[in-house]
């Protein structure tokens, strides 16, 4: 038997040596590893918590983005908190430099095995009817054909290495319009259409494709909204939990989704609002 000081001796080695490692290597798990993630829009907010995610969680992952200091910027600290992590430019409205990204995830780590679509734009904000001819064909360019055009390059590969998972992020407003964004909300209203078509599709290949729809998340993206205080007290009226959401809260689903933890789930499109989904 063991005495009540060697039991408490026993216990006080066991805290040290978890305490040991860096919190961020506590929190980081191995779900991810042997993966390769290619996730677009991935230097700022959602994007790159994403892609920091991932790596944490054992994915070699593909930054982008449109500006090449964010993408160097980006890369050297990921890589310098030892992540896998490479990146290159990317202007998702851009056919040749579509192809180039995946050719650059294909040369640099051999495969891809989850994508995550999260390039957004919202050039104009107003009543959809108000939303003008060009700022409309923006909106649907990069929100929702540009995710398209990269899945259809994307399939082919996950198919050679036997599946893999898409992951769409759509938004709160693509339930129910918002208002001040209202041609932005019906581009990710498509989203889900577009999961769930894609999801029957591709099952066949082993390829899972699912759909993220954060509410209001403190972004650069949403600042107009979260720094109003108008804003943020009806926030406390309508979101059950009483505050907006942080990137982090909506990466850590996009990890989970694509894990083998979520190997059952397909084609389903998950709010992230803090309960808000709930009273529409």
């Amino acid at each position: 038997m063991f005495s009540a000081f060697k039991l408490r001796r026993i216990a006080l080695n066991l805290i040290r040596s978890s305490n040991s490692r860096p919190l961020s290597e506590m929190k980081a798990t191995a779900k991810l590893s042997g993966k390769v993630a290619l996730v677009t829009a991935s230097t700022e907010g959602i994007g790159f918590a994403i892609a920091k995610r991932l790596a944490e969680d054992g994915a070699s992952v593909v930054i982008s983005s449109r500006k090449q200091d964010k993408v160097e910027k980006r890369v050297k600290q990921l890589q310098d908190s030892g992540l896998d992590v490479v990146g290159t430019v990317c202007h998702v409205g851009n056919q040749e430099q579509r192809n180039k990204l995946v050719d650059f995830a294909l040369e640099q780590k051999g495969g891809i095995d989850i994508f995550v679509s999260n390039a957004a734009v919202s050039p104009a904000m107003g009543m959809t009817l108000e939303c003008s001819e060009a700022a409309w064909d923006k909106i649907f360019d990069i929100n929702l054909k540009s995710a398209f055009l990269l899945t259809k390059l994307i399939v082919p590969q996950m198919e050679k290495k036997g599946g893999g998972s898409i992951v769409y992020i759509s938004s709160i407003g693509g339930y129910q319009p918002l208002q001040l964004i209202g041609a932005y909300s019906v581009s990710k209203t498509a989203l889900l259409g577009l999961t769930k078509a894609l999801a029957i599709e591709c099952a066949p290949m082993k390829i899972r494709v699912n759909c993220v729809c954060p509410g209001i998340i403190q972004t650069q993206f949403s600042r107009p909204f979260w720094e109003n205080e108008a804003f943020l007290e009806m926030i406390k009226q309508v979101v059950p939990m009483r505050r907006i959401g942080q990137p982090e809260e909506i990466a850590s689903l996009v990890s989970f989704l694509s894990s083998d933890d979520a190997s059952y789930l397909t084609g389903e499109s998950i709010p992230v609002a803090g309960g808000f989904y709930s009273r529409l």
